[in-house]
């Protein structure tokens, strides 16, 4: 196991330890959704709640519950493990819509901090793995949207050059590139980060000389580009609520 791969278990059983202070709550809910039996699942020790209902509870609307946020930060390592080890049949920018719904910033300290700094060593590890267990695409459309925040994550792609941050980029381009969607670019389960600007700019000139893709050349782009403009004096792109709000205090990279 690579050192940035112990270092993001480290973290989550760190999460784990933080999060035992969450004791059980009688659960009440949706009953045409979930039975009684689903209920007192819920209700009880938090590892012997099956797979199948927390990756349930961790999909449904917020107004599925009585008390949706306390319900979350409850399940939120059986959730969190599965999702960043590439285990969790869940969209993972659904899972981070449903983080930032249940307020997880707003947690206790230990419980907020512990989850920031898995956001941390995931990027990290994901940077430092190719393939990863998820996408580095997938993995930057999650903690985009959990912190509300590109940047900083953006930042430390830059710094990261190793054959596998390389190999991401490639992929991301990819991605992004395919019928131009990068012009209209939102990150999020429902689209909640209009990413284009930050990212467009981020690949046309912190990481240009690492892309070996002509579309980057394409005048039509170009003119996307310029016409979004830059805050004068730097190669940043506008100042927006990413930048507004980092991840984080802990370094990312």
């Amino acid at each position: 196991m690579s050192r940035h791969r112990r270092q993001l278990t480290s973290a989550l059983d760190a999460l784990d330890h933080a999060f035992a202070s969450e004791k059980p709550f009688p659960v009440a809910g949706c009953t045409h959704c979930y039975d009684e039996q689903d209920l007192a699942a819920l209700s009880g020790p938090l590892h012997l709640i099956p797979d199948d209902l927390v990756s349930s509870v961790a999909t449904k609307t917020p107004g599925h519950w009585d008390d949706f946020p306390r319900l979350y930060r409850r399940l939120a390592p059986r959730i969190v493990r599965p999702v960043v080890t590439g285990r969790f049949h869940v969209d993972e920018e659904l899972v981070a819509s449903r983080l930032v719904r249940a307020g997880w910033a707003d947690w206790d300290a230990p419980l907020a901090d512990a989850l920031r700094d898995v956001w941390s060593a995931w990027w990290r590890a994901t940077l430092h793995t190719h393939p990863a267990p998820v996408p580095a695409r997938r993995t930057l459309g999650f903690v985009t949207v959990v912190t509300d925040s590109l940047r900083p994550w953006l930042d430390a792609w830059t710094a990261t050059r190793t054959p596998a941050a390389d190999a991401h980029l490639a992929d991301l381009v990819d991605d992004v590139m395919f019928e131009f969607g990068i012009i209209d670019l939102h990150m999020g389960f429902h689209d909640e980060y209009h990413a284009t600007a930050e990212l467009l700019d981020w690949l046309l000139t912190d990481v240009r000389d690492r892309v070996e893709d002509p579309r980057l050349a394409d005048p039509y782009l170009l003119r996307h580009h310029r016409a979004a403009g830059r805050r004068p004096g730097t190669g940043a792109p506008p100042v927006g609520r990413a930048e507004a709000n980092p991840p984080t205090d802990r370094p990312i990279s």
